[in-house]
């Protein structure tokens, strides 16, 4: 009896062995392509009830097996980057309100620091989940002359996430102008194309709010060309849009009647309800690959991710 139990545990393993050998091997989890999805209905609001079963992924139009899904809310490591340009001095009170307001909005797992762009591009320290601490970093004062650094800004701030911590990395931008580029042959020049590179390759996803500017109008007559150029000079970048787009994030224009903390809040009510899908890299060639996501189930819901990503490099 004994060695009839024996045998059949031992004929179980070697059955297991070879069972094991025909499934598909992943070298990791790490290995996996993490794609970040919100979903959206027709009327803009949230659908968070969806099953893996609802969701198609495509890696250069070739459906790919889901090996990773989760709607739970994933902690996130946020810099709030904030537009300390001339042309937002009128808008001080607003961004310090709703800033505060989103502070307190943070999951009980979620970090986040304060950036700032002007004259200078600054981060706070450290990332932390104290509210007073984050308040303590908002501007207090806005130069009427400084410029707006915007694509620096967002090369800079990718910088203040390092190479680890928990939490996936995300930036919040909020600005009124175009981007001003270097003033000066010492500052480090940037492109909205570089950004958008660099966002795909480190996985950081983007948001963008603009708003108008509020600065102070001639007390003169103007002529039509230049109330023409005044106009557009108080309108946002719109390469913001793109960058936002392309990392999978959202963007949001802000007009002078809406709320700026409801805006903001809307993000961060986002990024606790979006989906996570994983699939494997089909092929791994360092290359980058276009990826899209579709729903099944549902017509009328917009899902909305990354549109590509970098595949891991395979070693010789």
């Amino acid at each position: 009896m004994t060695r009839l139990l024996a045998f059949a545990t031992l004929a179980a393993c070697v059955i297991g062995l070879s069972a094991a050998a025909q499934q598909p091997t992943f070298r990791s989890t790490s290995d996996a392509v993490r794609v970040f999805v919100t979903v959206t209905d027709r009327d803009g609001r949230l659908i968070t009830t969806l099953t893996q079963n609802d969701f198609e992924i495509r890696d250069e139009g070739k459906p790919q097996p889901i090996t990773l899904f989760d709607n739970t809310p994933q902690p996130i490591r946020l810099i709030v980057l904030l537009d300390v340009s001339g042309s937002m001095e009128g808008n001080l009170p607003l961004l310090r309100a709703a800033a505060e307001q989103l502070f307190t909005r943070l999951g009980p797992n979620d970090l986040a620091r304060v950036g700032t762009f002007g004259r200078e591009v600054t981060i706070s320290p450290t990332f932390t989940r104290d509210p007073s601490e984050l308040r303590r970093a908002l501007p207090t004062v806005i130069a009427p002359d400084a410029p707006t650094p915007l694509w620096r800004a967002l090369d800079e701030a990718m910088n203040g996430f390092g190479d680890d911590g928990e939490g996936r990395p995300v930036i919040l931008v909020l600005s009124d102008g175009k981007d001003s580029g270097p003033i000066g042959f010492r500052q480090k020049y940037v492109s909205q194309a570089e950004v958008i590179d660099r966002a795909q390759r480190s996985d950081v996803m983007v948001y963008g709010i603009g708003m108008r500017s509020r600065r102070a109008r001639p007390s003169g007559p103007i002529g039509p060309g230049e109330l023409q150029a005044a106009l557009m000079a108080d309108l946002p970048d719109p390469g913001l849009a793109l960058v936002a787009e392309q990392s999978g994030g959202g963007y949001t224009e802000i007009r002078p009647n809406q709320d700026l903390a409801e805006a903001f809040a809307r993000v961060v009510d986002e990024l606790h309800s979006q989906y996570l899908i994983g699939f494997a890299p089909p092929r791994r060639d360092g290359k980058v690959h276009d990826i899209e996501v579709r729903i099944l189930s549902q017509r009328g819901l917009k899902p909305r991710a990354r549109k590509n990503y970098v595949a891991p490099k395979e070693r010789p």
